[in-house]
C-alpha cells in the first residue's frame, strides 16, 4: 500500500512536523507499512527524506508566478499520486489564503488525486483566514470530492460550513495529539517555566514589519517575565518551535530583561522528539508558538498561552482554558498579566495537574480517531 501525504512540511517549522510525525505514525499502526510505503511532499525534500526515511519530493514548482507554479506542480507531481492507495491533505492551518497560495496549492493536489480515481482526505487542519473569492471557492471543492474531512478545532468546521461544505466534517483535533506521553514527575511547586516566544511584527516575519510593535511586544514579554521570576521565584527557559526565528526574539527579549541571569536559551533546532522532552521538564508552559502548547499538552505539562493569532485563542477555548490566554495587548498594557496567571496555577498546583492530565487523555482519544478516518477513506474504494 502506498501514502502520499501533503502539508506544509521541511521549513524548520518543528511545530508542523510534529504534526507530520503523528501522522506517519497514526499511518504505520493503521496500515502496517513502513517508512518506504510512504512519500511526503515538502519543502525540504532532503531534510524530510533524511529525518523520517520516506520518499519526498517538492511540495511545488516554483515559475514565475501562481498560475504556471500550480501548472507546473500539477504536471510533475500527478504521476506521483496517482501511484498512491491515498493521499492525506494535512494537518496544519493550510485551508487559508492568507498568503495567496496555500488554498490553490492544496486545491491542486486535491485535483491531482481525483484526476486520478485516487481518494484523498482532508485531515486535522485548521481553517482560516478565507477572505478571498477564489480561496474560498477552492478550499470548497477540495472539501466536495475528499473522502472525508477533519479539523483541529470547532472554529475551523463553522468556517468551513459558512463558505458552502456541505459535507460531515469531523473536529478530532491536531494530529500532533497522538504522540501524548504519561508524566510522573511534578516538582511540589512550579519553579521551572517554558517559554515559546513568536517574532510578532518582526521584519522577517508574521504579519508584517514593523519596528515600534515589535519593540512593544519584545518589550512587554521582557516585563512581564521579569515579574514572574520575582514574584514567583522561578527559572526561565526559552525554546523554539520555529528554527531560527524564535531564538532571535527570545534573545532580544532577554536582553531587555532584568533578570536574564535567571534566564537560559536552548539554541537548537529541536525535533518533535526533542521539543516533548524539552516541555517535559518544565513546571509550566508559557506559549505564543500553537505547537508549543500542543506538545507541552501533550507531555502533561499545564499551559498559558500569549495569542498572537486566532488560532492560538481557538486551540485554548477547545481545551477548555480560556482564561489563561492572554492576548498581546494584555502583555504591553499589564506587566504582571503573566505572573497573576502562574500565580493561580501555582496556587492550584494539584489540581492544574490533575486537569492537564485530563485534557490531554481527551484529546488524544480524539486525535486517534482520525485512523478510523483513514481507513474509511481506503474502504470505500
Amino acid at each position: 500500500m502506498k501514502i502520499g501525504i501533503v502539508g506544509n512540511y521541511g521549513n524548520d517549522n518543528n511545530g508542523d512536523e510534529s504534526i507530520l510525525y503523528g501522522i506517519l505514525q497514526q499511518v504505520k499502526q493503521t496500515f502496517s507499512v513502513t517508512s518506504d510505503d510512504i512519500t511526503v511532499f515538502s519543502n525540504n525534500t532532503q531534510q524530510t527524506s533524511a529525518r523520517y526515511g520516506v520518499h519526498s519530493y517538492p511540495l511545488y514548482y516554483k515559475k514565475g508566478n501562481l498560475y504556471k507554479t500550480f501548472i507546473h506542480t500539477y504536471r510533475n507531481n500527478k504521476q506521483y499520486v496517482s501511484n498512491f492507495d491515498l493521499l492525506i491533505i494535512g494537518g496544519g492551518g493550510i485551508l487559508m489564503d492568507f498568503y495567496k497560495r496555500e488554498a490553490h496549492l492544496y486545491g491542486t493536489y486535491a485535483m491531482m488525486a481525483k484526476q486520478s480515481n485516487i481518494p484523498y482526505i482532508i485531515y486535522g487542519c485548521g481553517a482560516g483566514p478565507l477572505d478571498t473569492f477564489s480561496g474560498k471557492i477552492s478550499i470548497r471543492v477540495m472539501c466536495r470530492y475528499a473522502a472525508n474531512i477533519s479539523v483541529r478545532d470547532p472554529q475551523s468546521k463553522k468556517l468551513l460550513q459558512s463558505i458552502g461544505v456541505k459535507k460531515p466534517i469531523e473536529v478530532i483535533g491536531d494530529p500532533a495529539f497522538t504522540l501524548k506521553g504519561d508524566r510522573k514527575d511534578y516538582a511540589d511547586k512550579p519553579t521551572k517555566i517554558g517559554v515559546s516566544a513568536v517574532p510578532y511584527y518582526n521584519a522577517n516575519y508574521w504579519p508584517e514589519g514593523n519596528v515600534a510593535k515589535y519593540d512593544a511586544y519584545v518589550t512587554g514579554m521582557a516585563k512581564n517575565l521579569d515579574q514572574v521570576i520575582s514574584e514567583q521565584n522561578v527559572h526561565i527557559t526559552f525554546f523554539a518551535t520555529k528554527f531560527p526565528q524564535d531564538v532571535t526574539v527570545t534573545k532580544d527579549i532577554q536582553k531587555k530583561m532584568q533578570h536574564r541571569a535567571h534566564t537560559e536559551i536552548i539554541e537548537e533546532n529541536l525535533v518533535p522528539e526533542r521539543l516533548l522532552e524539552v516541555t517535559g521538564e518544565q513546571d509550566i508552559i508559557i506559549g505564543t508558538r500553537l505547537h508549543s502548547l500542543i506538545l507541552a499538552t501533550n507531555s502533561e505539562t499545564p499551559i498559558i498561552a500569549v495569542s498572537y493569532h486566532t488560532k492560538v485563542q481557538d486551540f485554548m477555548s477547545f481545551v477548555g482554558a480560556s482564561d489563561r490566554c492572554l492576548q498581546m495587548q494584555d502583555i504591553e498594557d499589564d506587566e504582571k498579566a503573566l505572573s497573576k496567571l502562574v500565580g493561580k496555577l501555582s496556587s492550584n498546583w494539584e489540581q492544574s495537574i490533575a486537569e492537564t492530565k485530563q485534557i490531554a487523555t481527551h484529546i488524544h482519544k480524539e486525535a486517534m480517531y482520525g485512523q478510523e478516518l483513514m481507513k474509511k477513506a481506503v474502504t470505500r474504494l
